[in-house]
């Protein structure tokens, strides 16, 4: 069995700052970064799935989400992190050493920096892989700047769907708030913000059917859910905003959680409820899921687990 001060469970912004400065404090972090093959579990997380990001510092002119991931890679790489491009399949928190099994190979570390991030929920059709960055998204914040003056549309009836309509205002010269039902389950304030917004117009009662385009959306299939009827919306852009589920089932029993899935971590700090185990990025952030905001905790989460390595061992 192979014996590690620190293992950190996942890639993306959260886990490869966290690699960074585990290994320059001289920890040399193994990362175990997930399998390429899975969307839930992918090496470098979400921004390998997006295109251009924008607003991350230091990029004035943005940079591709996968030239990001491999460049903190590399990074991490520099300074002596260790990668194993595989899934994690269990965990053993239960005594110390931790345990790691990843299929047949065993692993024991004195601490654990938990970064296996969140995923968003998508509309399960085929078109999606085909045109996530290209006119699809699931983040405004990220991407609504690309779509200023244009007409796109917004799925979602929850507080998280009326806030990225709300936003999106902002750039775009309609937006479109598709809801399967015939009301909103936003809180009331949210609620009242959108239908008072000109620039908002409701479609309720409608699911997206299927999205029209081949490299780039040019609009989507609506289907009543009152009559089955379907007509076409022309839209540059469409948001997917009906949540978002973190990466926590392979520390259920192991880690406290919130009701949703979301990792608890203590008040400003990265500790979980397991000493020794730490938790960042987005498996942990339920607000602001952003890169900039994952790699910061990234950044917390290896320091507090080099002065607990400190205090501890």
């Amino acid at each position: 069995m192979s014996h590690r001060q620190v293992i950190i469970i996942g890639s993306g912004p959260a886990g490869l700052t966290a690699a960074i400065y585990a290994a320059r404090a001289n920890l040399n972090p193994l990362v175990i970064e997930g399998e390429p093959s899975s969307t839930s579990d992918q090496p470098g997380g979400q921004l390998m799935l997006t295109t251009e990001v924008e607003n991350f510092p230091g990029f004035p002119n943005g940079v591709m989400g996968p030239e990001l991931m491999l460049n903190m890679r590399q990074q991490a790489l520099r300074f002596g992190a260790e990668f194993l491009t595989e899934k994690v399949t269990k965990v053993g928190f239960g005594s110390r050493p931790f345990h790691i099994e990843v299929r047949d190979q065993q692993f024991s570390a004195d601490s654990v920096i938990v970064s296996t991030g969140a995923q968003s929920l998508m509309l399960g059709l085929e078109s999606e892989k085909r045109l996530l960055g290209h006119g699809l998204s699931t983040c405004a914040t990220c991407d609504g700047f690309f779509f200023r003056g244009q007409e796109i549309a917004v799925v979602g009836g929850g507080d998280s769907a009326v806030e990225e309509a709300t936003f999106l205002t902002k750039f775009a010269s309609k937006v479109y708030l598709i809801h399967r039902r015939d009301e909103l389950r936003a809180s009331k304030i949210m609620q009242d913000r959108a239908l008072n917004n000109p620039k908002i117009e409701m479609v309720w009662n409608t699911v997206v059917q299927e999205l029209i385009g081949d490299q780039k959306l040019e609009g989507a299939v609506l289907r009543s859910t009152v009559d089955d009827s379907t007509r076409t919306l022309n839209v540059g852009g469409l948001f997917v905003a009906i949540g978002h589920r973190p990466n926590t089932d392979l520390f259920r029993g192991h880690l406290e959680m919130h009701d949703n899935g979301y990792l608890i971590t203590k008040p400003d700090s990265s500790y979980t409820n397991v000493d020794g185990v730490f938790a960042c990025g987005d498996v942990q952030d339920q607000i602001y899921r952003q890169a900039i905001t994952a790699a910061g905790s990234g950044c917390m989460a290896a320091i507090d687990c080099e002065r607990w390595l400190e205090a501890n061992h």
